[in-house]
């Protein structure tokens, strides 16, 4: 840490509510807690208590991380070792090697949550051109650090649609890594990432199965209407497709908050097909 570092994080702790919320934050244990719990809990209007996390935050002493609609906040073990250990050594005769002990201090002597796991999904429809590919986008994005997104196909496109692309990229999402792909990539014999989750997007035939993939994943069906076959103006299929990433997106946020270190395998797979029977939007009945 340097001098201007600890300057910061010195100047961060300089008021007595702020050093309050670090040590509550530290008796939280590995949930954190909630910016409504934080102000219930000191008394705090929200205005206030977001000005002082933000100043804990920026000195790189606490961290915030989003749960569905909250934020969540704990210590950030780093930042705290690195401080207690350029005080050690700035105030005490032996000051070096208290801060070498510091220093190997494990993140949950601070309170802070243990490594979350990051889990793998892959997800497939019969051409990966484009149910497949929205749904790898929006979970690249709405599961960042905590799952990490794949898609493929049994019968590959050339590239994926482009009016699906065009659609992502409108919205903010990472393209330059979207391509249609077979999903023997991905198998185990030919050396593919293990996957927890097998998430099929389309109705795929009974006599076509997927080659083994490495992992003992936990398989759902999400069957969902195929851009492919939406028919009307250009303003109409548009408006499909639009209502289509709506429904990814809501499914992949409730999959996002599933309680998954809570739940056994069979409970899983119950919550996932609860998720994957939600009713499609009335205007896909006639296509779906």
């Amino acid at each position: 840490m340097t001098m201007r570092d600890a300057a910061r994080a010195f100047a961060a702790l300089s008021q007595e509510i702020r050093i309050q919320l670090v040590r509550h934050l530290s008796s939280a244990g590995a949930e954190g807690s909630s910016a409504g719990e934080l102000a219930a809990a000191l008394g705090l209007p929200a205005s206030t208590l977001s000005f002082h996390l933000a100043s804990l935050e920026q000195a790189g002493l606490i961290e915030g991380r989003r749960r569905g609609r909250q934020m969540i906040y704990a210590p950030r073990p780093a930042g705290l070792r690195a401080l207690l250990a350029f005080a050690a050594q700035a105030c005490l005769t032996d000051g070096h090697a208290i801060g070498e002990q510091i220093a190997q201090l494990p993140a949950e002597a601070f309170g802070a949550p243990p490594p979350a796991a990051i889990r793998d999904v892959l997800f497939l429809c019969h051409h990966n051109s484009a149910r497949s590919i929205l749904a790898e986008a929006i979970l690249r994005q709405v599961g960042a650090g905590r799952f990490r997104a794949y898609s493929a196909g049994p019968h590959p496109a050339s590239r994926p649609l482009p009016q699906v692309v065009d659609l992502l990229a409108t919205l903010g999402h990472d393209v330059a890594c979207l391509r249609s792909k077979s999903w023997d990539e991905f198998a185990e014999a030919r050396g593919g990432p293990p996957v927890d989750f097998v998430l099929t997007l389309c109705d795929l035939p009974d006599d076509m199965a997927a080659p083994p993939f490495a992992g003992d994943a936990v398989r759902a069906a999400w069957p969902l209407p195929d851009p492919a076959r939406f028919d009307g103006t250009a303003v109409e299929r548009r408006a499909l497709l639009n209502e289509l990433y709506g429904s990814i997106r809501r499914r992949l946020l409730a999959f996002c908050q599933l309680p998954f270190a809570t739940l056994d395998r069979m409970a899983i797979r119950s919550r996932l097909a609860a998720i994957g029977e939600a009713r499609p939007d009335a205007a896909w009945t006639s296509i779906a």
